[in-house]
Protein backbone atom coordinates (compact mmCIF):
# COMPACT_ATOMS: atom_id res chain seq x y z
CA UNK A 1 0.00 0.00 0.00
CA UNK A 2 1.30 3.52 -0.92
CA UNK A 3 1.22 6.47 0.57
CA UNK A 4 2.40 8.68 -1.97
CA UNK A 5 0.58 12.29 -2.14
CA UNK A 6 0.03 13.63 -6.25
CA UNK A 7 -1.66 16.76 -6.95
CA UNK A 8 -4.42 16.38 -8.96
CA UNK A 9 -4.26 19.95 -10.72
CA UNK A 10 -0.70 19.15 -11.63
CA UNK A 11 0.10 15.18 -11.89
CA UNK A 12 3.26 16.39 -9.48
CA UNK A 13 3.89 13.83 -6.66
CA UNK A 14 4.44 16.22 -3.37
CA UNK A 15 5.23 13.54 -0.24
CA UNK A 16 6.12 10.04 -0.04
CA UNK A 17 5.28 8.50 3.28
CA UNK A 18 7.15 5.72 4.74
CA UNK A 19 4.92 2.24 5.78
CA UNK A 20 5.59 1.42 9.70
CA UNK A 21 7.25 -1.55 10.70
CA UNK A 22 5.70 -3.86 12.89
CA UNK A 23 7.57 -2.36 15.99
CA UNK A 24 6.30 1.04 15.57
CA UNK A 25 2.66 -0.34 15.38
CA UNK A 26 2.78 -2.06 18.81
CA UNK A 27 4.89 0.86 20.03
CA UNK A 28 1.90 2.69 19.24
CA UNK A 29 -0.89 0.84 20.85
CA UNK A 30 1.65 0.37 24.08
CA UNK A 31 0.88 4.18 24.45
CA UNK A 32 -2.38 4.08 23.25
CA UNK A 33 -3.21 1.38 25.84
CA UNK A 34 -1.66 3.19 28.15
CA UNK A 35 -3.74 6.21 27.98
CA UNK A 36 -6.92 4.12 28.09
CA UNK A 37 -5.88 2.98 31.86
CA UNK A 38 -4.57 6.12 32.69
CA UNK A 39 -7.53 7.99 31.93
CA UNK A 40 -9.48 5.96 33.61
CA UNK A 41 -8.44 7.81 36.97
CA UNK A 42 -8.94 11.19 35.06
CA UNK A 43 -12.09 13.74 34.69
CA UNK A 44 -14.18 13.87 31.67
CA UNK A 45 -14.05 18.02 32.19
CA UNK A 46 -10.20 17.55 31.51
CA UNK A 47 -10.65 16.05 28.23
CA UNK A 48 -13.31 18.20 27.27
CA UNK A 49 -10.82 21.57 27.86
CA UNK A 50 -8.39 19.67 25.41
CA UNK A 51 -11.02 19.27 23.16
CA UNK A 52 -12.10 23.25 22.94
CA UNK A 53 -8.19 23.73 22.60
CA UNK A 54 -8.46 21.62 19.47
CA UNK A 55 -10.85 23.34 18.30
CA UNK A 56 -8.98 26.64 18.62
CA UNK A 57 -5.68 25.19 17.01
CA UNK A 58 -7.63 23.94 14.31
CA UNK A 59 -8.76 27.54 13.33
CA UNK A 60 -5.81 29.08 13.89
CA UNK A 61 -4.57 26.60 11.03
CA UNK A 62 -7.33 26.80 8.98
CA UNK A 63 -5.63 28.13 6.12
CA UNK A 64 -2.94 25.97 6.25
CA UNK A 65 -5.13 22.31 6.54
CA UNK A 66 -7.40 23.51 3.73
CA UNK A 67 -4.26 23.88 1.51
CA UNK A 68 -3.26 20.48 2.41
CA UNK A 69 -6.51 19.25 1.38
CA UNK A 70 -6.14 20.88 -2.18
CA UNK A 71 -3.07 19.60 -2.65
CA UNK A 72 -3.57 16.04 -1.75
CA UNK A 73 -7.27 15.33 -3.06
CA UNK A 74 -8.16 18.29 -4.72
CA UNK A 75 -10.64 19.90 -2.40
CA UNK A 76 -10.96 23.63 -3.37
CA UNK A 77 -10.31 26.07 -0.55
CA UNK A 78 -13.66 27.31 0.70
CA UNK A 79 -14.71 23.92 0.78
CA UNK A 80 -11.37 22.83 2.67
CA UNK A 81 -12.02 26.06 5.16
CA UNK A 82 -15.71 24.74 5.41
CA UNK A 83 -14.47 21.36 6.57
CA UNK A 84 -12.06 22.71 9.29
CA UNK A 85 -14.63 24.73 10.49
CA UNK A 86 -16.75 21.58 10.63
CA UNK A 87 -13.97 19.57 12.81
CA UNK A 88 -13.80 22.76 15.42
CA UNK A 89 -17.46 22.44 15.84
CA UNK A 90 -17.23 18.74 16.62
CA UNK A 91 -14.85 19.39 19.29
CA UNK A 92 -16.48 21.84 20.48
CA UNK A 93 -20.33 20.19 20.66
CA UNK A 94 -18.52 17.08 22.41
CA UNK A 95 -16.97 19.68 25.13
CA UNK A 96 -19.92 21.48 25.86
CA UNK A 97 -21.83 18.10 26.22
CA UNK A 98 -19.80 16.34 28.53
CA UNK A 99 -23.27 15.84 31.22
CA UNK A 100 -23.82 13.19 27.84
CA UNK A 101 -21.51 10.75 29.87
CA UNK A 102 -23.56 11.30 33.35
CA UNK A 103 -25.25 8.45 34.77
CA UNK A 104 -28.75 7.73 33.91
CA UNK A 105 -31.32 5.90 36.18
CA UNK A 106 -33.22 3.58 36.46
CA UNK A 107 -36.18 2.03 38.17
CA UNK A 108 -37.08 -1.62 38.06
CA UNK A 109 -39.39 -4.24 40.33
CA UNK A 110 -41.79 -2.35 43.11
CA UNK A 111 -39.39 0.86 42.70
CA UNK A 112 -36.18 -0.30 43.00
CA UNK A 113 -32.70 1.30 41.92
CA UNK A 114 -30.26 1.43 39.01
CA UNK A 115 -27.70 3.52 37.31
CA UNK A 116 -26.59 3.44 33.54
CA UNK A 117 -22.81 4.15 33.61
CA UNK A 118 -20.65 5.58 30.18
CA UNK A 119 -17.33 3.88 30.26
CA UNK A 120 -14.55 4.36 28.23
CA UNK A 121 -14.13 0.58 25.89
CA UNK A 122 -10.49 0.46 25.03
CA UNK A 123 -8.45 1.47 21.68
CA UNK A 124 -10.77 2.76 18.42
CA UNK A 125 -9.58 1.93 14.94
CA UNK A 126 -10.41 4.60 12.78
CA UNK A 127 -9.89 3.90 8.55
CA UNK A 128 -11.12 6.85 7.05
CA UNK A 129 -11.70 8.34 2.98
CA UNK A 130 -9.90 10.74 1.29
CA UNK A 131 -12.87 12.96 0.77
CA UNK A 132 -13.15 14.48 3.77
CA UNK A 133 -9.59 13.73 4.88
CA UNK A 134 -10.02 16.20 8.39
CA UNK A 135 -13.80 15.87 9.77
CA UNK A 136 -14.17 12.09 8.47
CA UNK A 137 -11.45 11.58 11.43
CA UNK A 138 -12.84 14.39 13.59
CA UNK A 139 -16.00 12.85 13.56
CA UNK A 140 -14.42 9.99 15.31
CA UNK A 141 -11.80 10.96 17.14
CA UNK A 142 -13.90 13.97 19.07
CA UNK A 143 -16.21 11.64 20.51
CA UNK A 144 -14.00 8.97 21.34
CA UNK A 145 -11.35 11.37 23.47
CA UNK A 146 -14.07 12.29 25.45
CA UNK A 147 -14.59 8.71 26.49
CA UNK A 148 -10.95 8.16 27.31
CA UNK A 149 -10.55 5.68 24.21
CA UNK A 150 -7.88 6.49 22.54
CA UNK A 151 -8.11 6.34 18.27
CA UNK A 152 -5.56 4.83 15.85
CA UNK A 153 -5.71 6.16 12.32
CA UNK A 154 -5.04 4.21 8.95
CA UNK A 155 -6.21 7.15 6.34
CA UNK A 156 -6.48 7.13 2.60
CA UNK A 157 -2.92 6.89 1.16
CA UNK A 158 -3.66 9.79 -1.09
CA UNK A 159 -4.52 12.16 1.76
CA UNK A 160 -0.96 10.74 4.08
CA UNK A 161 -0.54 14.96 4.25
CA UNK A 162 -3.74 15.37 5.74
CA UNK A 163 -2.89 12.84 7.95
CA UNK A 164 -0.31 14.04 9.04
CA UNK A 165 -1.07 17.25 9.84
CA UNK A 166 -4.00 16.25 11.56
CA UNK A 167 -1.90 14.55 13.97
CA UNK A 168 -0.03 18.04 14.50
CA UNK A 169 -2.56 19.38 15.21
CA UNK A 170 -3.68 17.02 17.73
CA UNK A 171 0.18 17.59 19.77
CA UNK A 172 -0.06 21.11 19.19
CA UNK A 173 -3.54 20.76 21.34
CA UNK A 174 -1.34 19.23 24.13
CA UNK A 175 -3.06 15.56 23.78
CA UNK A 176 -1.62 12.87 26.11
CA UNK A 177 0.42 10.65 24.34
CA UNK A 178 -1.48 7.55 23.17
CA UNK A 179 -4.69 9.47 22.50
CA UNK A 180 -4.09 9.82 18.46
CA UNK A 181 -1.72 8.36 16.73
CA UNK A 182 -1.74 8.26 12.65
CA UNK A 183 -0.41 4.96 11.12
CA UNK A 184 1.36 4.66 7.56
CA UNK A 185 0.11 0.56 7.78
CA UNK A 186 -0.24 -2.03 5.28
CA UNK A 187 -3.52 -4.14 4.72
CA UNK A 188 -2.22 -6.86 6.93
CA UNK A 189 -1.52 -4.87 9.41
CA UNK A 190 -4.94 -3.33 9.20
CA UNK A 191 -5.95 -6.66 10.02
CA UNK A 192 -3.43 -7.34 12.62
CA UNK A 193 -4.53 -4.61 14.70
CA UNK A 194 -8.28 -5.47 14.13
CA UNK A 195 -7.26 -8.85 16.02
CA UNK A 196 -4.91 -7.45 19.00
CA UNK A 197 -6.97 -7.98 22.08
CA UNK A 198 -6.40 -4.01 23.05
CA UNK A 199 -8.27 -2.93 20.12
CA UNK A 200 -12.11 -3.22 21.10
CA UNK A 201 -13.92 -0.79 17.89
CA UNK A 202 -13.15 -0.37 14.53
CA UNK A 203 -15.02 2.80 12.52
CA UNK A 204 -14.57 2.66 9.35
CA UNK A 205 -15.87 5.26 6.06
CA UNK A 206 -15.49 3.41 2.82
CA UNK A 207 -16.80 1.22 0.05
CA UNK A 208 -19.01 -0.93 0.19
CA UNK A 209 -16.38 -3.49 -1.00
CA UNK A 210 -14.10 -1.98 2.06
CA UNK A 211 -16.68 -2.16 4.01
CA UNK A 212 -17.58 -5.55 4.03
CA UNK A 213 -13.65 -6.97 4.54
CA UNK A 214 -13.09 -4.73 7.56
CA UNK A 215 -16.73 -5.50 9.15
CA UNK A 216 -15.88 -9.41 8.56
CA UNK A 217 -12.13 -9.07 10.20
CA UNK A 218 -14.40 -7.35 13.25
CA UNK A 219 -16.65 -9.66 13.12
CA UNK A 220 -14.59 -12.45 12.70
CA UNK A 221 -12.39 -10.88 16.49
CA UNK A 222 -16.46 -10.04 17.94
CA UNK A 223 -15.26 -6.51 18.10
CA UNK A 224 -17.61 -3.84 17.38
CA UNK A 225 -17.90 -1.82 13.90
CA UNK A 226 -19.56 0.75 12.89
CA UNK A 227 -19.64 1.36 9.24
CA UNK A 228 -20.45 4.61 6.37
CA UNK A 229 -20.23 3.13 3.12
CA UNK A 230 -21.63 4.23 0.18
CA UNK A 231 -24.48 5.82 -0.89
CA UNK A 232 -27.27 6.87 -3.86
CA UNK A 233 -29.53 10.02 -2.10
CA UNK A 234 -32.18 10.72 -3.73
CA UNK A 235 -33.44 14.40 -3.64
CA UNK A 236 -37.17 14.94 -4.56
CA UNK A 237 -38.93 17.57 -5.79
CA UNK A 238 -42.83 17.68 -5.47
CA UNK A 239 -45.13 19.20 -7.80
CA UNK A 240 -45.74 21.99 -5.72
CA UNK A 241 -42.02 22.52 -4.89
CA UNK A 242 -40.28 25.96 -5.26
CA UNK A 243 -38.68 24.56 -8.54
CA UNK A 244 -35.83 27.35 -8.73
CA UNK A 245 -34.74 26.76 -5.09
CA UNK A 246 -34.51 22.98 -5.82
CA UNK A 247 -32.71 23.96 -9.33
CA UNK A 248 -30.18 25.73 -6.95
CA UNK A 249 -29.71 23.34 -4.38
CA UNK A 250 -29.83 20.37 -6.52
CA UNK A 251 -27.18 21.50 -8.22
CA UNK A 252 -24.94 22.83 -5.01
CA UNK A 253 -25.71 19.49 -3.75
CA UNK A 254 -24.47 16.99 -6.51
CA UNK A 255 -21.32 18.96 -7.07
CA UNK A 256 -20.06 19.96 -4.03
CA UNK A 257 -16.81 18.65 -3.60
CA UNK A 258 -16.56 17.41 -7.60
CA UNK A 259 -19.38 14.82 -6.25
CA UNK A 260 -17.03 13.11 -4.70
CA UNK A 261 -19.41 13.01 -1.33
CA UNK A 262 -21.23 9.56 -0.09
CA UNK A 263 -24.25 11.85 0.90
CA UNK A 264 -24.41 13.73 -2.70
CA UNK A 265 -27.59 14.09 -4.41
CA UNK A 266 -26.91 11.27 -6.79
CA UNK A 267 -30.77 10.98 -7.77
CA UNK A 268 -32.97 13.67 -8.75
CA UNK A 269 -36.46 12.21 -8.84
CA UNK A 270 -39.22 15.15 -10.08
CA UNK A 271 -42.65 14.95 -10.40
CA UNK A 272 -44.37 15.20 -14.12
CA UNK A 273 -45.82 18.05 -13.85
CA UNK A 274 -42.59 20.47 -12.60
CA UNK A 275 -40.14 18.06 -14.66
CA UNK A 276 -39.56 20.36 -17.77
CA UNK A 277 -38.69 23.01 -16.11
CA UNK A 278 -36.50 21.27 -13.39
CA UNK A 279 -34.65 19.59 -16.16
CA UNK A 280 -33.96 23.04 -17.92
CA UNK A 281 -32.75 24.78 -14.77
CA UNK A 282 -30.11 22.11 -14.22
CA UNK A 283 -29.00 21.51 -18.13
CA UNK A 284 -27.78 25.44 -17.39
CA UNK A 285 -26.70 25.23 -13.96
CA UNK A 286 -24.47 22.11 -14.66
CA UNK A 287 -23.12 22.97 -18.29
CA UNK A 288 -21.70 26.24 -16.62
CA UNK A 289 -19.34 25.12 -14.03
CA UNK A 290 -16.07 26.95 -14.16
CA UNK A 291 -13.50 24.13 -13.57
CA UNK A 292 -9.67 25.28 -12.59
CA UNK A 293 -7.23 24.76 -9.72
CA UNK A 294 -8.47 24.30 -6.22
CA UNK A 295 -6.04 26.52 -5.06
CA UNK A 296 -8.15 29.46 -7.15
CA UNK A 297 -10.90 31.24 -5.25
CA UNK A 298 -12.91 31.55 -8.56
CA UNK A 299 -12.77 27.83 -9.46
CA UNK A 300 -16.37 26.28 -8.77
CA UNK A 301 -15.27 22.83 -10.16
CA UNK A 302 -11.59 21.11 -9.56
CA UNK A 303 -10.43 17.94 -10.68
CA UNK A 304 -11.09 14.83 -9.03
CA UNK A 305 -9.04 13.11 -6.46
CA UNK A 306 -7.05 11.11 -8.94
CA UNK A 307 -6.66 9.97 -12.80
CA UNK A 308 -8.03 6.15 -11.61
CA UNK A 309 -11.26 8.28 -10.25
CA UNK A 310 -12.02 9.50 -13.29
CA UNK A 311 -11.21 6.97 -15.77
CA UNK A 312 -13.46 4.64 -13.74
CA UNK A 313 -16.30 7.26 -13.80
CA UNK A 314 -15.90 7.48 -17.30
CA UNK A 315 -16.03 3.82 -17.58
CA UNK A 316 -19.49 3.86 -15.66
CA UNK A 317 -21.14 7.00 -17.95
CA UNK A 318 -20.33 4.86 -20.99
CA UNK A 319 -21.79 1.73 -19.72
CA UNK A 320 -24.95 3.16 -18.60
CA UNK A 321 -25.17 5.11 -22.26
CA UNK A 322 -24.74 2.00 -23.88
CA UNK A 323 -27.91 0.30 -21.85
CA UNK A 324 -29.93 2.84 -23.26
CA UNK A 325 -29.35 5.65 -20.64
CA UNK A 326 -30.46 9.00 -22.46
CA UNK A 327 -27.86 12.06 -21.99
CA UNK A 328 -29.17 15.17 -20.67
CA UNK A 329 -25.97 16.96 -20.42
CA UNK A 330 -22.90 15.86 -22.21
CA UNK A 331 -19.33 15.95 -20.22
CA UNK A 332 -16.83 13.46 -19.01
CA UNK A 333 -12.92 13.23 -19.00
CA UNK A 334 -11.36 16.34 -19.84
CA UNK A 335 -7.87 15.96 -21.78
CA UNK A 336 -5.03 18.33 -20.77
CA UNK A 337 -3.82 18.67 -17.10
CA UNK A 338 -5.78 17.74 -14.02
CA UNK A 339 -7.97 15.34 -13.77
CA UNK A 340 -10.90 17.33 -14.79
CA UNK A 341 -15.05 15.44 -15.44
CA UNK A 342 -17.06 17.84 -17.38
CA UNK A 343 -20.51 16.83 -15.35
CA UNK A 344 -23.03 14.52 -16.72
CA UNK A 345 -26.42 14.60 -16.40
CA UNK A 346 -28.28 11.35 -17.24
CA UNK A 347 -31.99 9.91 -17.08
CA UNK A 348 -34.24 6.99 -18.71
CA UNK A 349 -32.52 4.80 -16.71
CA UNK A 350 -34.07 1.48 -16.67
CA UNK A 351 -33.84 -1.25 -13.65
CA UNK A 352 -31.92 -3.53 -16.46
CA UNK A 353 -29.21 -0.47 -16.72
CA UNK A 354 -26.23 -1.13 -14.20
CA UNK A 355 -26.32 2.55 -13.27
CA UNK A 356 -29.56 1.99 -12.08
CA UNK A 357 -28.28 0.46 -9.01
CA UNK A 358 -24.62 1.90 -8.70
CA UNK A 359 -22.87 4.75 -6.88
CA UNK A 360 -21.26 7.45 -9.35
CA UNK A 361 -18.55 9.08 -7.27
CA UNK A 362 -18.34 12.19 -9.02
CA UNK A 363 -20.18 15.24 -11.07
CA UNK A 364 -22.95 12.90 -12.47
CA UNK A 365 -26.43 13.16 -12.01
CA UNK A 366 -29.40 11.04 -12.54
CA UNK A 367 -32.40 12.16 -13.61
CA UNK A 368 -35.83 10.23 -12.74
CA UNK A 369 -39.90 11.71 -13.47
CA UNK A 370 -42.42 10.30 -11.07
CA UNK A 371 -46.22 10.32 -11.52
CA UNK A 372 -47.21 10.86 -8.09
CA UNK A 373 -45.70 10.78 -4.34
CA UNK A 374 -46.44 7.10 -4.51
CA UNK A 375 -44.14 6.53 -7.41
CA UNK A 376 -41.24 8.79 -5.94
CA UNK A 377 -41.15 6.76 -3.09
CA UNK A 378 -41.15 3.69 -4.93
CA UNK A 379 -38.03 5.03 -6.77
CA UNK A 380 -36.54 6.40 -3.78
CA UNK A 381 -36.62 2.57 -2.05
CA UNK A 382 -35.03 1.05 -4.89
CA UNK A 383 -32.08 1.29 -4.28
CA UNK A 384 -29.60 -0.87 -2.89
CA UNK A 385 -28.20 1.33 -0.19
CA UNK A 386 -30.09 4.17 1.96
CA UNK A 387 -27.54 6.87 3.54
CA UNK A 388 -29.63 10.68 3.35
CA UNK A 389 -32.04 12.42 0.96
CA UNK A 390 -33.81 15.58 0.86
CA UNK A 391 -37.76 16.43 -0.08
CA UNK A 392 -38.69 19.67 -2.02
CA UNK A 393 -41.97 20.63 -1.35
CA UNK A 394 -44.08 23.60 -0.42
CA UNK A 395 -46.56 21.98 1.81
CA UNK A 396 -44.11 20.71 4.49
CA UNK A 397 -46.75 18.26 6.15
CA UNK A 398 -47.21 16.37 2.59
CA UNK A 399 -43.07 16.70 2.39
CA UNK A 400 -42.61 15.24 5.57
CA UNK A 401 -45.25 12.58 5.01
CA UNK A 402 -42.89 11.79 1.93
CA UNK A 403 -39.66 12.19 3.81
CA UNK A 404 -40.80 9.47 6.73
CA UNK A 405 -41.49 7.07 4.07
CA UNK A 406 -37.97 7.02 2.27
CA UNK A 407 -35.94 4.05 3.80
CA UNK A 408 -32.52 6.30 4.63
CA UNK A 409 -30.70 7.49 7.51
CA UNK A 410 -31.65 10.95 7.33
CA UNK A 411 -33.82 13.33 4.93
CA UNK A 412 -33.35 17.18 5.02
CA UNK A 413 -36.87 18.90 3.73
CA UNK A 414 -36.04 22.21 1.38
CA UNK A 415 -32.48 22.15 1.96
CA UNK A 416 -29.70 20.11 1.08
CA UNK A 417 -28.38 17.27 2.86
CA UNK A 418 -25.35 18.19 5.49
CA UNK A 419 -23.43 17.20 8.78
CA UNK A 420 -24.23 19.04 11.95
CA UNK A 421 -22.61 18.32 14.78
CA UNK A 422 -26.02 17.79 17.17
CA UNK A 423 -27.33 15.25 14.42
CA UNK A 424 -26.83 11.83 14.21
CA UNK A 425 -25.71 10.53 10.57
CA UNK A 426 -25.36 7.12 8.95
CA UNK A 427 -27.22 4.69 7.22
CA UNK A 428 -29.25 1.67 6.50
CA UNK A 429 -28.81 -1.30 3.81
CA UNK A 430 -25.73 -1.04 1.89
CA UNK A 431 -25.22 2.55 3.48
CA UNK A 432 -23.76 0.69 6.37
CA UNK A 433 -24.62 0.74 9.99
CA UNK A 434 -23.84 2.72 13.11
CA UNK A 435 -24.41 6.57 13.84
CA UNK A 436 -21.46 9.11 14.09
CA UNK A 437 -21.97 12.72 15.67
CA UNK A 438 -24.49 14.03 18.25
CA UNK A 439 -25.17 11.69 21.71
CA UNK A 440 -25.54 8.75 19.51
CA UNK A 441 -21.89 8.79 17.64
CA UNK A 442 -20.77 9.52 21.73
CA UNK A 443 -22.32 6.15 22.73
CA UNK A 444 -21.20 3.94 19.56
CA UNK A 445 -17.97 2.62 21.43
CA UNK A 446 -19.14 3.23 24.93
CA UNK A 447 -19.24 0.27 28.02
CA UNK A 448 -23.04 1.27 28.90
CA UNK A 449 -23.08 -0.63 31.91
CA UNK A 450 -25.84 -0.62 34.63
CA UNK A 451 -25.55 -0.57 38.41
CA UNK A 452 -28.58 -2.15 40.38
CA UNK A 453 -29.30 -1.69 43.55
CA UNK A 454 -31.17 -4.12 46.24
Amino acid sequence: MGYTVTNPYTGETLKQFTTADDAAVEEALTQAAQFYQQQKSISVASRAKKLQRFAKILREHKEELAHEAALNMGKRLIEGRGEVELCAQLAEYYAAHLDLLDAKPYTYGTGKKALLEYHSLGIIMSIEPWNFPYSQVVRVLAPNYLIGNPVVLKHAGIVAGCADLLEKMVQAAGWEAGAFKNLFVSHAQVAQIIADQRVQGVALTGSEEVGSTIAGAAGKNLVKSTMELGGSDVFVILNDADVQLAIADATAARLRNSGQVCTSAKRYIVEKEVAAAFIAGIQKTFSAQKMGDPLDETTELAPLSSHNAAVELQKQVEIAIAHGAKVLVAGGIVAGQGNFFKPVVLTDITPANPAYYQEFFGPVAQVFIAENDAAVVALANDSHYGLAGAVYGKDEVRAHRVASQLETGQVFINRPSGAHPELPFGGIKHSGYGREMSDLGLYEFTNQKIIVFK
